[in-house]
């Protein structure tokens, strides 16, 4: 074994344990228990002059100490380079989780801290475990940082779009397929998806995430065991996940609304919502019960009234139809209770509720099309709960959903609408990264992008595009400047999300789909 190699390995282990210690992970008792488990994890054995405490010292002392990132990248070098570690980053990752594994804070103290803090307040509660997914490299902020985010306006107000580079595009019908497969039964992995409580812990495999510092808030909602967890992806600010113990599918009833309201009413300064439980309109994972929430203001939190609307014998409860390109009833009231019976009653009718001058079926041959995707807010004293009516009924001219993103919008988002993108947030794929990037050089350079391969599936809509700017035009590029293209490129991308959403309003935003939607309210009660 070569000196550069060991040094390497020391090196990186006491910088390591020394950010734990910095970051409150562990306490100065841990350090020598904390590099062994990286010896062992790193399959090094160090020669006598190594002392942890002495070197963690100097590590701390040290006034260039690389960050997390690169000490990282130091140690899975070094690892690589000996033979226990496969370059590949499927491998990578696994191996740098078990590292940083061997400094996260075990279960109970995380629990038994989030607890105590709770009893000062929720904030101070919901702060010190989203520092801890933080801190323990549970969220990967420096891949994080990568992704491309920026506000585009529109008619319906400031939408957030981003361009995730750290979770691939999914498939529609293998998302559709999954839960298929669930219901037939027969042999499952473990853990049995990524939503299991199981994954507390688990080293991990090439096709499933190591989860050594994930940590589990446990929950009592509506009377059953639920946990908090915190997304690895952080879409916005404290994006969590809310979890059943069971590993059942997603399902949307009088119970969500009312767990829904439970959770916030622990954690006020939270949003919380569910994806809906058929595919087309549900999110990514129904196989596994669970709800989405965190501390951020949505773009459909802020959209106000588009129209006041009653249900008889809920007088107590205000109801709207707010001004969004999706089709949305909201309920305020001080009385949770109340608006979950009204809520209930709301669903059920949607169940079963058809209109077929809009295309809304409520089931074709027994497969049913109708359901909600609601969500739950405080707004100060009040509480709140946005239900958005969604149909996956599909035809051949729409194989992949009547309400759902239209074929010509493809090149920009073809996957499920989930709870995200319903509340204002565009989660769009990593591959538009490239794809812009390549679609700008060729416009610069006045070629069609039709003659691209790479990007040709764009070149349709960037006609549009240089329609409404002609400063872009081939026979001015010349003069074009870079950076104007580029903001333009990420309004237009914006825009097209809007016609996303509105593609996934069953009740279209015009004449026809006013009456239409009046009519359902009306038959509510």
């Amino acid at each position: 074994m070569a000196d550069t190699q060991s040094s390497a390995a020391e090196r990186g282990i006491a910088e390591l344990v020394a950010y734990a210690l910095d970051k409150g992970l562990i306490g100065e008792e841990d350090v020598t228990y904390a590099a062994n488990l990286m010896l062992d994890a790193l399959h090094y054995e160090p020669t006598g002059a190594f002392v942890p405490k002495d070197a963690v010292a100097e590590a701390r002392a040290a006034a260039d100490r690389p960050e997390l990132e690169a000490i990282l990248a130091g140690l899975l070098d070094d690892a690589v380079a000996r033979g226990v570690c496969d370059p590949g980053i499927a491998s990578r990752d696994l191996l740098d989780t078990r590292l940083m594994g061997c400094v996260t804070p075990r279960p109970s103290e995380v629990v038994r801290t989030f607890w105590q803090r709770y009893e000062e307040s929720p904030e101070r509660a919901t702060n010190y475990f989203y520092h801890l997914a933080l801190d323990s490299d549970y969220i990967r902020t420096y891949r994080i940082a990568r992704d491309r985010k920026w506000v585009t306006s529109t008619r319906y107000g400031d939408l957030d779009v981003t361009i995730n580079l750290s979770k691939p595009e999914k498939d529609p019908k293998a998302i559709a397929a999954a839960l298929e497969k669930q219901k037939a039964g027969g042999a499952e992995p473990y853990p049995r998806c990524q939503l299991c409580p199981e994954n507390l812990g688990y080293a991990g495999r090439l096709d499933h995430p190591a989860r050594e510092t994930i940590r589990l808030i446990p929950l009592t909602l509506a009377g059953e065991q639920w946990y908090m967890q915190y997304s690895p992806y952080v879409y916005y600010n404290e994006h969590c996940i809310v979890l059943s113990e069971k590993h059942v599918p997603m399902q949307i009833s009088r119970t969500t609304f009312q767990r829904l309201f439970e959770f916030v009413g622990k954690f006020p300064h939270y949003t919380v919502g569910s994806n809906a439980d058929l595919p087309i309109v549900g999110g990514s994972i129904l196989t596994h019960e669970h709800y989405q929430g965190g501390r951020y203001e949505f773009a459909m939190a802020r959209a106000g009234a588009r129209e006041q609307i009653s249900f008889a014998g809920y007088d107590d409860v205000r109801a709207a139809i707010v001004d969004w390109p999706m089709s949305v009833i909201r309920l305020d009231g001080t009385d949770p209770a109340r608006i979950v019976e009204l809520a209930d009653k709301i669903l059920s009718a949607w169940r079963g509720y058809s209109d077929e001058a809009v295309g809304v079926l409520a089931e074709t041959d027994g497969t049913p099309h109708n359901t909600i995707t609601p969500i739950a807010r405080r707004r100060g004293e009040d509480f709140e709960l946005d239900l958005v009516l969604r149909n996956n009924r599909t035809t051949d001219e729409y194989p992949l959903g009547i309400f759902h993103p239209h074929q010509e919008l493809h090149h920009i988002k073809k996957e499920n609408i989930g709870l995200i993108e319903v509340m204002g947030l565009a989660v769009l794929p990593a591959r538009l990264l490239g794809e812009m990037d390549q679609l700008e050089k060729v416009i610069l350079a006045g070629e069609d992008p039709a003659s691209v391969p790479e990007i040709a599936s764009h070149a349709p809509w960037a006609a549009q595009v240089l329609t409404r700017h002609p400063e872009f035009a081939p026979e001015n590029v010349a003069s074009a400047d870079p950076a104007a293209l580029h903001a333009v490129i990420e309004d237009e991308i914006g825009q097209v999300f809007a016609q996303v959403l509105e593609c996934c309003a069953v009740f279209a935003d015009d004449e026809e789909g006013r009456a239409a939607f009046a009519r359902f309210v009306a038959s509510v009660c």
